[in-house]
């Protein structure tokens, strides 16, 4: 039981569930939650549960990639069967549902958005060249769209959600050229099995380069003040380098990168707050 247990939540990944949760914080305060407060933390709340179901259900269809690629995940080393990932998914897509209920229209329409893409992701469009790192980077990005759109402001971090958009993208192909062995061994078409793992990387970089390069556009626009700069360009730095390592190490750059989309969401809540004191 207690072995079901640790499964159970190593399938939501409480890490992810975590970053999403402080993403979709993060659009709703630089929106301006203000009064809004209980949205913002429903709105939080609910990205928390969709990642973890949207984790569990991408574990049960990958737990032969998993075998190969991640075998100690939960399901390849048997902590939780197929049949039961599937049934904590659908406890948590329902929590998830029940919650968004509770929110704004618009919000409640890019939830049940994004809960079909969440399905669709591992069950149509992961073996799909791109679209599959473009579904994920959609999804990250949206994160900021949801928390302002449940304070009623979405339009104020659509730059927000571009740009966590572009980095995500090349984070996500690194990744897939992590697990390229066990994707080809699956058929899978990811961008690295279809191109190629150094024009993958490429890709990679060229899209990190475009969210670098728009990275002051918050700051030029008035979103964010002066301190917002400094640290997006220490998170620039971190990802830039991560994507260099990448061609040498991909495990460690999208470890690596990882630190670097922390600081760059760091930046945006400190860059909002200097303007508010």
């Amino acid at each position: 039981m207690r072995e079901t247990a640790r499964g159970a939540l190593e399938l939501a990944r409480p890490g992810n569930c975590v970053a999403a949760a402080v993403l979709t914080a993060t659009g709703a305060f630089v929106a301006g939650a203000g009064d809004a407060l209980a949205p913002a933390a429903i709105a939080a709340v609910t990205t928390a549960f969709a990642v973890a179901a949207g984790n569990a259900i991408n574990d049960y269809f990958d737990r032969e990639i998993d075998a190969i690629n991640r075998p100690d995940r939960p399901i390849p080393r048997g902590a939780v069967s197929p049949r039961g990932a599937l049934g904590i998914a659908g406890v948590w897509f329902a929590a998830a549902v029940a919650l968004a209920v509770a929110l704004p229209r618009l919000a409640l329409a890019i939830a049940g958005i994004n809960l079909v893409a969440l399905v669709t992701y591992t069950t149509v469009f992961k073996g799909t060249p791109g679209l599959g790192n473009a579904l994920v980077s959609y999804l990250v990005g949206s994160t900021f769209l949801f928390g302002g759109a449940a304070v009623g402001r979405p339009e104020a971090v659509v730059a927000l959600a571009l740009l966590a958009a572009l980095s995500t993208f090349a984070r996500e192909v690194i990744k897939d050229v992590e697990d390229v062995v066990g994707d080809r061994e699956e058929g899978l078409r990811t961008l690295p099995v279809a191109i190629g793992e150094r024009r993958s990387l490429w890709v990679a970089t060229g899209s990190l380069v475009v969210a670098v390069a728009a990275s002051p556009l918050p700051y030029l626009s008035g979103t964010f003040g002066g301190a917002y700069l400094l640290l997006v360009a220490v998170a620039d730095a971190v990802m830039l380098y991560a994507c260099y390592e990448a061609f040498a190490d991909p495990t460690a750059a999208q470890r690596r990168f990882k630190y670097g989309t922390f600081l760059a969401a760091a930046a945006f809540v400190v860059g909002r707050a200097v303007l508010l004191v």
